[in-house]
């Protein structure tokens, strides 16, 4: 099968069907029925991929489903939280087959669900932050530098490889830019402002900011070369990036979840 032709129906498919939910329900289960049948037991990859998929796909569930016991103050923080998982459960179905037919790793496919999902997470901080007065200014400024970052990071994998450390250094430049403005810029403030759960939530998911997803820029480096091949080598971290998806696009999703809950009952009390 032709990569571009792959790619191409992957577009041409969402773009006509991504209304019909029965369509894509039964495309993928067909997926996976012949996707199943053709995994090798040692393919970790494609095995990380398949777990990715249906955990992104129940977390979606949990969380739609649970929209109804919270009022319109919390109810748009769990529905964001949904389509993070949502996003992220339709590419890796993509990204499974992707695998699948190819054996190499679905970097297109990962990029576009990054350029989607993180924007979303990071709309999260803001949401949680409003109670504290926090301004669109906020959220638009963290926005800009996760796209910054995932556009910069795929033009050092991809367009750009032979030049992959100075998109790396720049695409890194955006990710400490989010991670100070959580830990100690204007959301911080914010945090500490509001208190309690609100900012208890905010800590946790800036610790998944600072450490969950510091594994990319790794994955980048290990994927890529540059200066630090020398002393990090090469090699395919698809498992972890997949790990790592799962552990952080939950999270993050639980961790709103819980502090919509603690809220709610507050409230209620």
């Amino acid at each position: 099968m032709n990569k571009k032709i792959f790619i191409l129906n992957f577009i041409f498919i969402n773009l006509l069907k991504q209304t019909n939910l029965n369509y894509f329900i039964m495309t993928n289960l067909m997926f996976l029925s012949s996707s199943v049948a053709k995994m090798l037991p040692n393919d970790y990859v494609g095995f990380t991929f398949f777990i990715g998929s249906m955990a992104m796909m129940a977390a979606s569930a949990f969380f739609f489903l649970s929209l109804t016991q919270f009022d319109k103050k919390w109810r748009t923080s769990v529905l964001v939280s949904g389509l993070i998982t949502f996003i992220a459960a339709v590419h890796y179905f993509y990204m499974r087959d992707y695998w699948n037919a190819f054996q190499e790793s679905p970097t297109f496919f990962r990029y576009v669900d990054w350029v989607l999902t993180v924007p979303l997470m990071c709309l999260e901080f803001y949401l949680i932050l409003k109670v504290a007065g926090a301004k669109q200014s906020l959220l638009w400024k963290m926005i800009f530098y996760s796209i910054v970052m995932l556009i910069t990071g795929y033009f050092g994998e991809t367009i750009f490889s032979d030049q992959a450390a100075l998109w790396g250094f720049i695409s890194g430049i955006a990710y400490f830019l989010i991670v100070y403005e959580i830990w100690l810029g204007e959301a911080a403030k914010l945090a500490k402002a509001a208190g309690g759960d609100v900012l208890a939530s905010h800590k946790i998911l800036c610790w998944f900011v600072l450490v969950g997803w510091a594994i990319y820029p790794l994955g980048y480096m290990l994927g890529t070369d540059g200066w630090y091949t020398s002393f990090l080598g090469k090699g395919s971290v698809d498992v972890a990036y997949n790990i790592a998806d799962a552990i952080n696009k939950i999270g993050f999703g639980l961790v709103i979840y819980n502090l919509a809950v603690k809220s709610t009952s507050n409230e209620k009390a």
